[in-house]
């Protein structure tokens, strides 16, 4: 068959080199494709914020599954099922309109991953690590975030022992939604504590 365009324009250089060396370790027999589809479907599909989203969905309908979260994080939301690496210890932080939480780990990135999938690279990043602790609302304020000067902002630093997780304000307008409506309505960033959810009704952010 004829063969006369060009199939590596299309890919950027990281991507091709990524594809040339799963090819290599393939061929080497030192990796096998069906496995690196489960790790693929893994992240994609079963761990990542999809998850977090569902926790903080229930925590806004259910008023004593919200109270569990609040008592016993790590109880509450392995009972979902969401457990695994970088899961086993967890502490669920609410924001309300007296204060904003946010989440760093200045150490290293130690980061929720079954809730939360793989940590974004602006989260591991050394700026973000130091800066997040010292000055929180210049942070926030440069991820488009700007709040009340009568809110509190709260950081907290994870580690190997303690994962958090923000359950961000419910937003107007969302009283009808379904637990699937609202978890659609969650953000990553939003549970990091780096984002705001908008209003429902009038799509304006809501204020932490």
């Amino acid at each position: 068959m004829p063969h006369d365009h060009d199939h590596g324009s299309e890919l950027d250089d990281m991507t091709a080199r990524v594809m040339a060396l799963e090819k290599l370790l393939t061929d080497k027999g030192m990796v096998e494709p069906a496995a690196l589809d489960r790790i693929i479907d893994t992240y994609e599909n079963r761990i990542g914020p999809r998850n977090g989203a569902h926790v903080v969905a229930l925590a806004w309908s259910d008023p004593g599954f919200r109270d569990w979260l609040e008592r016993d994080a790590t109880a509450a939301i392995h009972s979902l099922g969401y457990t695994g690496r970088q899961g086993e210890h967890l502490t669920a932080v609410f924001n309300t309109s007296e204060r904003h939480n946010m989440v760093v780990c200045t150490l290293c990135s130690c980061y929720p991953w079954s809730l939360l999938g793989l940590p974004p690279v602006w989260y591991k990043s050394m700026p973000y690590r130091s800066r997040a602790v010292s000055e929180p609302r210049a942070v926030l304020k440069e991820f488009g975030v700007t709040l009340p000067e009568g809110t509190s902002v709260r950081v907290w630093d994870s580690t190997a022992e303690m994962r958090y997780l923000v359950i961000p304000m419910r937003p107007r307008g969302s009283d009808d939604m379904t637990v699937e409506e609202l978890a659609g309505l969650v953000t990553r960033d939003s549970m990091i504590g780096t984002a705001i959810l908008p209003d429902i009704t009038t799509g304006e952010e809501v204020r932490a």
